[in-house]
This record gives C-alpha cells, structure tokens and sequence, in this order.
C-alpha cells in the first residue's frame, strides 16, 4: 500500500496516510505509450486552429476585368481579386480547422492514476489537513511550500473547490499552481513534480476517479 506524509497546516509533519490503492496503485501494460497518446489529445485540445485566408471570392472588390485580354504585352490580370493581384484573394486559401480529439474515458482516468502512482512511488505525494486562509496571504503559503518542499521542482496545490483565498495566496509563487481535486487530469499533473492535496481533496478525489 502507497504511503504519503501527512502535515499540518503550518508545515509540521503530525504522521502518515494510507493512499487509496485504487488510484496510487494503477497498472498498464504500456504506460509510456498511454500517456503519449493521451497528452497528445490534450494539446491537441488546446489547438484554436482559427487560422484563415480570404479566396477571391470574399475579398471586396469589382470584378470588373482592368485590362484588354491582348495587347497590353503583360499577363492576363482579370479582376482585382486575382490572387496575382495585390490585394487579391488566396489561390488556395485556409479555412478554419478543428483540432478536437475525443479522449476515450477510460484512457483518460486510467492516465491519471498512472501518474499519481508514480509521485506516490516516488514520495512526492504530499498530505496537509488544511489550507484555511481568510484571506490572500502569499507570505504564509511561500512559508508553507519551503518547509514541504526542499527540491526544486513544480508543485501542483489541490484543494476541495475553488477556494479564492488559496489560489489568490500561491497564484504568485514561482512554479506553483493550483487545481481542483475533480477536475485533475493526466497533462496537466504530469507537469509537476510535486502535488499537495489536502485531506478533504485526498477524500474528493478517491470519490470522482476512484470508481
């Protein structure tokens, strides 16, 4: 059974938590070739494509023919909308592409207790009672992530909802970010090399992707 340490709020370590096996124990038989497809769908997913070009036939202008067919000793131009033209529309324009890549749910949960698995092998799963904080106060959370943390590496804080207190407190610590406890996924946590939850975020998480 995975273990993660246990600390209190003030960064004091009070003991240890026994990790639920269901999402810390995850198997595959290939898990490099899952999480490279499974990231993939997720960049992919993040792609705008809002690129495009105008053909000559949405570019403004007459459609008049500007010069003779012959006799003028040059190309046959036509209209201002040639795409010979300055100003003219696209010989070959580029419409507006869909990089939209369905992620089966399966891969996409197993992806994540995959990499859940491993920082808990590693010991880089982190458990704090609590993240109270009535108000913003940056200087208590770069407090609380020296005494958790003493490598360099990206931390990723999870909590239970959204609360603007917490988010606002480690929004300007360098390489640190915040995540809701459902709404984890495998990019986005395969980014950091250290995860906090706390024990309500722990709970929450067992529930949503423990099934």
């Amino acid at each position: 059974m995975a273990n993660a340490l246990k600390y209190n709020s003030n960064g004091d370590k009070i003991g240890e938590v026994q990790l639920p096996a269901s999402i810390f124990e995850a198997e595959c038989k290939n898990p490099k070739a899952l999480l490279y497809e499974v990231v993939n769908m997720y960049r992919a997913n993040q792609r705008q494509g809002t690129k495009a070009t105008k053909s000559r036939g949405l570019v403004r202008g007459s459609t008049r023919k500007l010069g003779n067919q012959k006799g003028s000793g040059g190309a046959r131009m036509g209209s201002r909308r040639s795409p010979i033209r300055v100003g003219g529309g696209h010989a070959f324009r580029i419409d507006p592409k869909c990089w939209y890549k369905h992620i089966p749910f399966q891969k996409k949960r197993l992806a994540l207790k995959l990499v859940l698995t491993d920082r808990a092998k590693e010991g880089k799963i982190l458990i704090v009672e609590n993240l109270n904080y009535d108000k913003p106060n940056t200087k208590a959370a770069k407090t609380l992530i020296e005494k958790l943390v003493t490598e360099k590496g990206r931390i990723l804080i999870v909590t239970k909802g959204n609360d603007k207190a917490v988010v606002r407190s480690f929004s300007n610590l360098e390489f640190v970010e915040t995540a809701r406890a459902e709404g984890l996924n495998a990019y986005g946590t395969l980014k950091h090399s250290f995860i906090i939850m706390t024990e309500e975020a722990l709970q929450q998480v067992e529930e949503v992707f423990g099934k």
